[in-house]
């Protein structure tokens, strides 16, 4: 149960369950998408996923771990220390969401609902992949129910695209959501290699990972995880009636310090299982928080995965290239 008297989180994204609010809610979360992002993310850091291509860019000192094979001589030679030449894509991309919206996803305690996140991580992964040709489609997971959005560029088509996510009709308590066989229909037939993003607050069994492993075959994977602070811990607040989205189950409990550390260590430990089943997967993982700045989140990730790739940390640091080398810059 969520405590009362929590003040609205200013870094939580606009509610868009109202539907009588659902045209300001868009507008306002396009315009808070576009303004921080686009005022925090400059020169290098502009996009989601330019990966390596083969338009030159800036040449910068060369660390090691660096591709030898991209050394710019001309400027080592004229500053006389070693320098490699950065490159731009060129191409295409084509994005690919799997948004879960189950029973498990209308659930927050602080300044929004999980749901209200997974559209504002869509509208931040539209935002950073749009132009040059990009295309975006979604594959929606409401229980039992799937839905698609056919990939197609343009801002008029995003924008569609975050309102059938803001739109769709809440899950029926009870009925389980099935994240594996959304990640199968993404997965089969085979699509054009690109990026696919998977939104989720990962809870249930861990079943979906031979999908996700397919998928890692062909396209860039980028996990990100919705949770709230109760799915980590309980609140004592004595007697209260738990109540399970996916099953439908309730049970009534007293909140004990014993309970609260048996549930703690058990939300732990799951986390920890799913965090482990994303790397073996080799899916980048991004944590979104219904209490936390989402968008500084969003900026965290992004500014640290283009840092690894390109090699941009101190001397010394050991860099982590991403497989396949080509989404993450």
């Amino acid at each position: 149960m969520a405590p009362s008297g929590i003040p609205p989180n200013p870094g939580a994204p606009p509610r868009t369950a109202d539907p009588t609010r659902l045209d300001a809610a868009l507008s306002t979360l396009e315009l808070t998408v576009r303004r921080r992002l686009d005022g925090l993310l400059q020169g290098n850091h502009l996009g989601l996923v330019p990966g390596p291509g083969t338009e030159p860019g800036d040449a910068r000192p060369y660390y090691p771990g660096d591709d030898v094979r991209r050394m710019d001589w001309s400027v080592t030679a004229r500053t006389t220390e070693p320098h490699i030449r950065q490159t731009v894509a060129d191409r295409e991309l084509e994005t690919w969401l799997v948004a879960d919206l189950s029973a498990s996803l209308d659930f927050g305690t602080v300044g929004c609902e999980k749901r209200d996140l997974v559209v504002a991580a869509a509208a931040a992964i539209g935002h950073l992949t749009r132009g040059g040709g990009n295309r975006i489609g979604a594959i929606v997971a409401s229980g039992s129910e799937l839905s698609r959005v056919p990939a197609r560029g343009g801002r008029p088509h995003l924008e569609h695209l975050l309102r059938t996510l803001a739109s769709n009709p809440r899950a029926t308590p009870g009925d389980r959501g099935d994240l594996r066989t959304a990640l199968e229909q993404l997965r089969r037939p085979p699509r054009r290699r690109g990026l696919a993003v998977v939104i989720s607050d990962f809870i249930g069994p861990v079943d979906w990972e031979r999908p996700l492993r397919g998928l890692s075959a062909r396209h860039d994977l980028l996990a990100v995880e919705i949770i709230d602070p109760r799915d980590l811990e309980l609140p004592a607040v004595g007697l209260v009636t738990l109540v399970d989205p996916e099953t439908g189950r309730t049970k009534e409990v007293s909140t004990s310090s014993a309970l609260r550390a048996a549930f703690a260590k058990a939300a732990a430990e799951h986390r920890a299982e799913v965090a482990s089943a994303l790397r073996r997967a080799g899916a980048a993982q991004l944590t979104l928080r219904t209490d936390g700045d989402w968008i500084a989140d969003v900026l965290r990730f992004i500014v640290g995965r283009k840092r690894g790739w390109t090699g941009a940390a101190a001397p010394g640091t050991p860099n982590r290239t991403p497989r396949g080398g080509e989404a993450w810059q």
